[in-house]
């Protein structure tokens, strides 16, 4: 079952949290803190494969969870890393957040981290200092990202067929190629995508048989809708047309302008065209609608006249078809000869972005809220049942202004704090 569209649910792991321990040895006096750090939470991880062409794995497991870190230790041992997860998707995939793409796995092999996986918090031990010698506190560690990831699979081929329904697509990939795409005399025959190897003079040429189009494909009329995305990533495309078609002209012209409509890029894409059916009409009928067909197509696009059922120019249209996709990947890769070598140019963290902050009054349930990305994230490391650590807590408040900002905007000491999504804590210890 071919399936191009999969929501799933993915959750990267938890880091771990960190220890709080006292070193408690035989003839160690006061052997000072060793709770070790937690270990990061392991990342979800998608890897493009040749072996997969249907993201339909992902329809009876829409959820991607990464392992968890462990918690540090006493004796300083930090918690063990959670493991990646990674998860295999076809070559083609697209993966998109709230509608934002966030990775394309476009050639095999190719990795992406889709989530990352929360740090690890500090155990006691990396809080001891010349005036704090007892630490009681420890972080916790950071929740790993989530969030629902819609996929989105583009095939990726050397030559798109595109044409109206029955136009003989699928009986042309039958017959070039090892595909065995259903074939019947009646409209929309294809109801998923094929991919086919095509061989010729020794080279091969990956094709891929769309579904039949319409008028108004673009718009959602039949199948087209739902398989235009396939042709997005072909180097070339193959026009086929019926030559029992009344208006072989109308025909070309209707399928182009929702190549346009869908994507204006499609119209400037290399293509070739052929009339199919030839084999039941004479060379005066085929001559007709060649010359017809001539005057709606640009005079550098080859035309050929094809039977699938007595291969009777297929040679020919693969022939054409491998020296277009050789021209296209060609003109595709960049030219590196004589380029002079671009300065390596580092970008630093914006750390004075992260260090903004906002605090609002929320009258209804009586709460100071406190929002900003550096702050934030203090806050979600803190463990509010630790009385050091909530006090560590508000003296990083202190440090950014937060403590001057709650204070002129009339908080007391009892006035409860909100950062982010955190739990809520007061001002001041009570």
């Amino acid at each position: 079952m071919f399936v191009d569209t999969a929501t799933v649910t993915i959750q990267a792991g938890k880091g771990g949290d960190g220890a709080v321990s006292f070193r408690h040895e035989i003839y160690v006096d006061k052997g000072g803190p060793d709770g070790g750090d937690g270990g990061r939470g392991g990342n979800v991880v998608f890897v493009a494969t040749e072996q997969l062409n249907t993201l339909l794995n992902f329809r009876y497991k829409p959820e991607l969870k990464a392992e968890n870190g462990v918690n540090g230790s006493k004796k300083k041992m930090a918690g063990r890393w959670g493991t990646d997860l990674l998860v295999k998707v076809p070559v083609g995939t697209l993966v998109k957040r709230e509608g934002v793409e966030i990775a394309d796995l476009t050639y095999p092999g190719q990795e992406a981290i889709i989530a990352k996986g929360g740090g690890g918090g500090f155990g006691n031990a990396h809080f001891k200092s010349s005036t704090r010698q007892t630490p009681r506190m420890a972080e916790l560690g950071e929740p790993g990202e989530g969030f629902v990831a819609e996929l989105e699979l583009k095939l990726l081929a050397d030559v798109g067929l595109v044409g109206f329904p029955n136009a003989g697509k699928s009986t042309f990939l039958s017959v070039v190629s090892n595909a065995r795409p259903e074939i019947a005399d009646y409209p929309f025959t294809t109801l998923t995508p094929h991919l086919g190897v095509a061989d010729s003079d020794g080279t091969s040429i990956l094709i891929a048989d769309i579904p039949g189009l319409i008028e108004g494909a673009s718009e959602g009329k039949g199948l087209g809708d739902a398989f235009l995305r396939h042709v997005e990533r072909t180097a070339v495309l193959l026009h086929l047309i019926d030559a029992y078609s009344d208006d072989v002209a109308a025909a070309y012209t209707t399928i182009r302008n929702e190549l346009e409509r869908y994507s204006p890029e499609l119209v400037n894409r290399p293509e070739v065209i052929a009339l199919t059916k030839c084999e039941g009409l004479d060379d005066e009928m085929i001559a007709m609608q060649r010359d017809t067909l001539c005057t709606v197509v640009s005079p550098s696009t080859d035309i050929f006249v094809i039977s699938s059922q007595s291969h009777q120019g297929i040679t020919e249209v693969l022939r054409a078809l491998r020296v277009k996709v050789q021209q296209v990947r060609e003109s595709d890769e960049p030219i590196k000869e004589n380029q002079p070598e671009q300065p390596v140019v580092i970008s630093l963290p914006d750390h004075a972005a992260s260090a903004r902050w906002k605090v609002e009054y929320d009258d209804e349930n009586s709460v100071y809220r406190v929002t900003g990305e550096k702050i934030e994230k203090f806050a979600i490391r803190t463990n509010y049942d630790q009385f050091e650590s909530l006090n560590r807590l508000r003296d990083i408040m202190k440090r950014l202004g937060i403590g001057h900002e709650l204070a002129r905007m009339g908080a007391r000491g009892d006035s409860m704090i909100q950062i982010g999504d955190s739990p809520q804590f007061t001002l001041v210890e009570q």
